[in-house]
């Protein structure tokens, strides 16, 4: 998908998104459109299945993540990658977003030249990932633990993508509440009303710096890390 094609999906997605019920496919359908500019700048990069999904349900929650073969086309048998962006990050605009999309292509890149980019199940970036990721216009950081895993676009990556940024931004109408384990909040979805009282727990924040944080001081507002600037979550990490 080339530049042409691009603008016309950020004129229609303008048009789409008035109503939040439609943000979610919108929204997909403007990461779509960035990954397919991302897959023209860099050919080995292969067609993927992006889905928007919660990335603080099990396991080690993230802003996103790339899983190689995780879908098969109905035509052919063909298997495709996942690209997973989580609905908790999306409240950081549509520059973020789009770091983390590229953030997982540069692991697709990685993995259409079989490099080996992570260890220790995919968490500890090493600095192959680095430059797969500044190769893909990304800026670059090395973080305790977790290794060359904090990520961000630069001006000049940006305005290489404005258009799809811009149609990022016009379908950011929802957002998802990060998922607090068991005992969360209920279904009404407000704090102290229908759900089970929130324990106190071990959070993170995505460049991996780790609080105790008491439940009504969680539910109260978003507690930020000083240094990359992401909210606290139960068990959030850095991206993947």
């Amino acid at each position: 998908m080339g530049p042409t094609t691009s603008n016309r999906a950020a004129g229609s997605l303008t048009h789409a998104v008035n109503d939040s019920h439609r943000a979610a496919g919108c929204l997909v359908a403007a990461l779509e459109s960035a990954w397919e500019m991302a897959r023209t700048r860099h050919p080995e990069i292969a067609p993927a299945v992006i889905v928007v999904a919660s990335g603080t349900s099990g396991g080690a929650p993230r802003w996103g993540h790339f899983a190689a073969c995780r879908w098969r086309r109905a035509a052919d048998g063909g298997q495709l990658a996942e690209i997973l962006i989580a609905g908790e990050g999306l409240d950081r605009g549509a520059v973020p977003v789009l770091g983390t999309l590229l953030h997982e292509a540069a692991h697709a890149l990685a993995h259409a030249r079989g490099i080996a980019d992570t260890s220790r199940q995919g968490r500890y970036h090493n600095a192959r990932y680095r430059y797969l990721a500044e190769e893909l216009g990304l800026v670059v950081e090395q973080v305790p633990v977790i290794g060359w895993s904090r990520t961000a676009v630069p001006a000049a990556t940006a305005e290489g993508y404005a258009t799809e940024i811009e149609a990022i931004a016009d379908s950011l109408l929802v957002y998802r509440r990060p998922e607090a384990g068991p005992s969360h909040i209920g279904a009404g979805g407000d704090h102290g009303t229908t759900g089970q009282r929130l324990r106190s727990g071990r959070c993170a924040c995505p460049c991996g710096r780790q609080l105790r944080i008491g439940s009504e001081t969680l539910a109260a507002g978003p507690v930020v890390c000083g240094l990359c600037r992401g909210e606290f979550a139960p068990g959030m990490e850095g991206q993947a």
